[in-house]
């Protein structure tokens, strides 16, 4: 399973705005929370277990770019979305079968939009749009782990067409993903992982609009840099594969797609003793096209609350005890992502 939050804003000034005109916004910032931010763990498999994932998210910026790259002049422009994602997912392994995973999120955001000229302040508070995987298929072998998964977003956040600020995105989306994780060695202490994830729009509501279908690839590189630590590069690159559709379109919006970059650094923490990670990095937006480009800070905390018991063999995660070493094998990862 993979946790996230993001911001996916798109606002447009049609032409040269004057002073006391509104920027013309089509759709709103909308959040979710299983895109991007998943660092250098994105495309590994857990082990069997009952996950609780708490993650959160702060995504700030002060640039909005156009379908060019240009930025747009807005003055003042200050957009910041702060989002808190609760999860939970349980993964089996059937004897003679793949990892099987099911999960679902429920973020809380709150989202606010000022810009001084053209003067205009929106603000939001409540439930986004809800994200299930009813089913994700994964293979954890000694040098890497491939998986891939099927999830949609459910539009339970409130969404309004004149709102930049709204917390939901209005329309289902159907996401299909498929990535894998390397190791170079068998107690994985220095890795790199990749994930693919395709996202299918939805006609949205109340409007006759339709986004563009969305491309993600993200992942990291990470090591052990002390017992239990381990310290990387995360990144993420975002692309929009298809064209905005439908009368209720504005026609600044007509042709343009979407584009985004991120780097930077993430460090983690396992803690052996209560079967928990805590994970944090920061991600700098740049070769930003058609949205705004900002910074987003990431904190995420998760605990395997419970493992199957497997008679006459250590479970993995005792394998991954300090007593075997700096870092057994499955000490390193132990969330299910994807």
């Amino acid at each position: 399973m993979r946790l996230a939050i993001v911001v996916g804003v798109f606002v447009l000034v049609a032409g040269a705005a004057s002073a006391q005109a509104k920027p013309a916004i089509l759709g709103g910032l909308g959040l979710d929370t299983w895109t991007r931010g998943l660092g250098i763990d994105a495309g590994s498999q857990g082990p069997p277990g009952l996950y609780l994932i708490y993650r959160t998210i702060d995504f700030r910026a002060n640039t909005a770019r156009d379908g060019k790259g240009d930025a747009l002049p807005i003055a003042g422009l200050r957009i910041n979305a702060l989002a808190n994602a609760f999860a939970v997912a349980y993964t089996a392994k059937p004897r003679g079968a793949p990892y099987l995973t099911v999960a679902a999120s429920i973020p809380i955001a709150a989202v606010s939009f000022d810009s001084d000229v053209p003067s205009a302040a929106f603000d939001n508070l409540g439930l986004a749009d809800i994200f299930v995987a009813p089913i994700r298929v994964g293979w954890r072998q000694p040098h890497y782990d491939l998986v891939t998964s099927y999830g949609f977003y459910a539009p339970t956040g409130r969404w309004d067409p004149q709102d930049v600020a709204s917390v939901g995105r209005g329309y289902w989306i159907n996401q299909f993903t498929v990535g894998g994780a390397l190791y170079l060695d068998t107690a994985r202490h220095r890795r790199g992982s990749v994930l693919v994830s395709f996202e299918r729009n939805q006609r949205r509501r109340g409007i006759e609009s339709t986004r563009g279908n969305l491309l993600q690839v993200q992942g990291g590189a990470g090591t052990t840099v002390y017992p239990n630590v381990i310290a990387g590069v995360a990144w993420y690159a975002l692309r929009q594969v298809s064209d905005d559709k439908g009368a209720g379109l504005a026609l600044e919006l007509a042709g343009a797609r979407s584009r985004a970059y991120g780097l930077g650094p993430e460090i983690d923490l396992i803690i052996p003793r209560y079967r928990m990670r805590v994970d944090a990095r920061v991600e700098w937006e740049f070769d930003v096209v058609a949205r705004p480009q900002g910074i987003a800070f990431v904190i995420g905390a998760g605990r395997l609350a419970w493992m199957p018991r497997r008679p006459n063999r250590q479970s993995e995660w005792s394998r991954a005890s300090p007593s075997r070493g700096p870092e057994a094998p499955g000490a390193r990862r132990y969330f299910p992502r994807g």
